[in-house]
C-alpha cells in the first residue's frame, strides 16, 4: 500500500476510526437508551476487547476471517481479504479502538435532557429527527472525544494486527510494527524517532479527547443545576 510505516499508520487509524464512528455511535446511543438485558450483555461484549490482550483479539480476526471461513471468503470476495492484508489492520485496530468510542459517546448521549427530547418528538418530530437535531449535537463533544481516543488507540495497535494481518513492509508495517523491527535490528536511533513520533502524536489527541471530555461534564452540571 505504502513504503512509509508512518503513512500508513495514518491511513488506518483514520479508516478505522471511521469505521468505529459508523457502527459505534448509533450503538451507543442505542445502549443508552435502551434498559432491555440484551442491551447489557451487547454493550458487555462490545467492551470485551478494552479488557483481554490484543493477542486473543487478533486471534479471533484470524479465525473468523481464515480464507477458509464463510467471512473470509466473503472479504476476499469483494477484493478486501482480511488476512495479511492492509484491510486486516484496519480491521483490527477498529476491533480494538470501538470499545473507547462506545464509552465516550454513551456518557455523552446519557446528558441530554431528556424534556428537550420530549419536546421534540411532541411537536412532532420524528426519531430520526429527534437524534439529528438534539442527541446528536449535545453529544457531539463526547464522540469528538471517543474518536480521538479511538484514533490514538488505532494509530498504536500492535498485537492484533501482528496475528491478523502480520508484519509485511509496504503492505501491513505499521509505525509500532516498524519499532518492533528498529529495536530488533539494532537500529535504536530510528526506533526512538519513531517511538517519539508515535508518542507525540498520542499526547496531542490525548489532549484533545480531555478537552472534549471535560465539556461533556461541564453539560452534565449546567444540566443538574
Amino acid at each position: 500500500m505504502t513504503d512509509s510505516p508512518f503513512v500508513l499508520s495514518l491511513v488506518v487509524a483514520t479508516l478505522a476510526t471511521l469505521l468505529v464512528a459508523v457502527v459505534g455511535v448509533p450503538f451507543a446511543f442505542w445502549v443508552a437508551r435502551t434498559r432491555s438485558t440484551l442491551g447489557r450483555v451487547l454493550e458487555a461484549l462490545a467492551l470485551v476487547p478494552l479488557v483481554v490482550p490484543p493477542v486473543v483479539t487478533g486471534y479471533a480476526l484470524l479465525t473468523l476471517f481464515s480464507p477458509d471461513r464463510i467471512l473470509g471468503r466473503f472479504s476476499a470476495s469483494l477484493g478486501m481479504p482480511v488476512v495479511f492484508h492492509w484491510s486486516g489492520a484496519v480491521l483490527a485496530g477498529a476491533v480494538v479502538s470501538f470499545p473507547l468510542l462506545v464509552r465516550a459517546a454513551r456518557a455523552a448521549f446519557e446528558t441530554v435532557p431528556r424534556a428537550q427530547r420530549d419536546m421534540a418528538a411532541t411537536c412532532g418530530a420524528s426519531p430520526l429527527r429527534v437524534f439529528q437535531t438534539i442527541d446528536l449535537p449535545w453529544a457531539a463533544a463526547g464522540i469528538g472525544a471517543g474518536c480521538a481516543l479511538a484514533f490514538a488507540r488505532a494509530l498504536g495497535e500492535f498485537g492484533a494486527t501482528l496475528i491478523v494481518a502480520g508484519n509485511l513492509p509496504g503492505i501491513t508495517q505499521t509505525l509500532p510494527m516498524a519499532i518492533y523491527d528498529a529495536i530488533f535490528s539494532g537500529d535504536y536511533q530510528q526506533a526512538n524517532r519513531m517511538v517519539w513520533v508515535i508518542t507525540g502524536a498520542a499526547v496531542v489527541l490525548l489532549l484533545l479527547a480531555d478537552r472534549w471530555e471535560r465539556r461533556v461534564r461541564g453539560l452534565r452540571r449546567d444540566d443538574a443545576g
